[in-house]
């Protein structure tokens, strides 16, 4: 009777989202997931820059160590370096997730497109999952591009994005902990090299300003992808009561986060309300189990939070980091 192989896995999709993620589950009890992906890196490669997601489910229980051992797997170096999650306990490449009220949506975004240097690859992984929701949809940033209006597509590949952030203590991550620093002479030489623009206000906070592309290339395949934090950053993000608030107290550029156009100039509700419901048709969501790992191409993929009820932990990693040599598509 032949042994059954301890590194067979089956390779699908779940019953709701038959495009992506890219399901991966064991045949069998004992395989070692971490030791699979060192095998198989080729084939998750080749499925992320398909697909932009792949979910394992069922090599594990939740777990921070394990989730650790199989992103390594796949980044040998992941980022220590990530001043806008809190870390997860001991280890110094496990984030926890964006803390932000349970009753409300975290909207589509790119990991880091805001900033100079971003992940090619993040991992999520669930350790404790909700009672109800916390779903982390997804959706594939060429299929927004090819569905989005072409006067829409052309204002974001030529005007560009300017993303204005105020580090105001208590209510957005410090600028000290963003920039790993408590010298301002060190984050104004950071802010230099990235080209970023900075100002310090009077309350002893920090705002910055940087233009960013809107649409690129993809580095490794040269599709062109919607890639930007647009809707994350946008005040028509937040109730109107805060966002009334906000702006009566701070004004546009005081607001901890804003997003004009490259120009500056402001953008209407109306088109963060048209991309926001474009990329809710086309996305894809899945209810977490605990021990799942999904990884996706930071670049194809954009990622939310749907609203959930009971604990959730939702651990993150980011590796393969990649920047300002992305080439942009403004020829779209």
């Amino acid at each position: 009777m032949q042994a059954p192989d301890r590194d067979a896995v089956t390779i699908g999709f779940l019953p709701e989202a038959t495009s992506m993620p890219v399901l991966v589950t064991p045949d069998g009890p004992g395989v070692d997931l971490p030791g699979w992906l060192r095998s198989n890196r080729d084939a998750v490669e080749e499925r992320l820059l398909r697909h932009g997601a792949v979910l394992f489910r069922g090599f594990h229980s939740g777990s921070v160590e394990k989730f650790e051992q199989a992103a390594s797997a796949v980044c040998g170096t992941l980022f220590r370096e990530y001043g806008d999650l809190p870390r997860e306990g001991e280890s110094e490449r496990v984030y926890k997730s964006t803390p932000y009220p349970e009753d409300l949506s975290i909207l589509f975004h790119n990991e880091s497109s805001h900033l100079p240097q971003w992940p090619m690859r993040q991992f999520f992984s669930c350790v404790v999952a909700p009672h109800t929701g916390g779903q982390t949809p997804i959706v594939d940033c060429r299929t927004v591009l090819d569905r989005m209006r072409p006067e829409l597509v052309e204002l974001f590949a030529t005007k560009k994005l300017r993303y204005v952030r105020n580090f105001i203590e208590g209510v957005d991550v410090s600028w000290s902990r963003f920039f790993g620093t408590d010298d301002p002479a060190e984050v104004e030489r950071t802010c230099a090299e990235e080209g970023t623009s900075f100002e310090w206000t009077p309350d002893g906070g920090l705002r910055t300003s940087r233009q960013a592309e809107a649409v690129l290339s993809h580095p490794a395949t040269g599709e062109a992808v919607f890639f930007n934090q647009l809707a994350l950053h946008h005040p028509s993000s937040l109730d109107p009561e805060t966002r009334s608030s906000l702006l009566e107290i701070c004004g546009d550029q005081g607001m901890p986060r804003n997003v004009f156009w490259g120009d500056g100039t402001v953008i209407d509700d109306a088109v963060v309300a048209e991309v926001g419901d474009l990329m809710d048709r086309e996305s894809v969501a899945f209810t977490w189990q605990e021990g799942d790992i999904l990884v996706i191409d930071n670049m194809l993929v954009a990622h939310s939070r749907s609203p959930f009820t009971g604990p959730r932990k939702i651990v993150v990693a980011l590796g393969d980091m990649t920047g300002g040599s992305a080439p942009s598509a403004s020829s779209v």
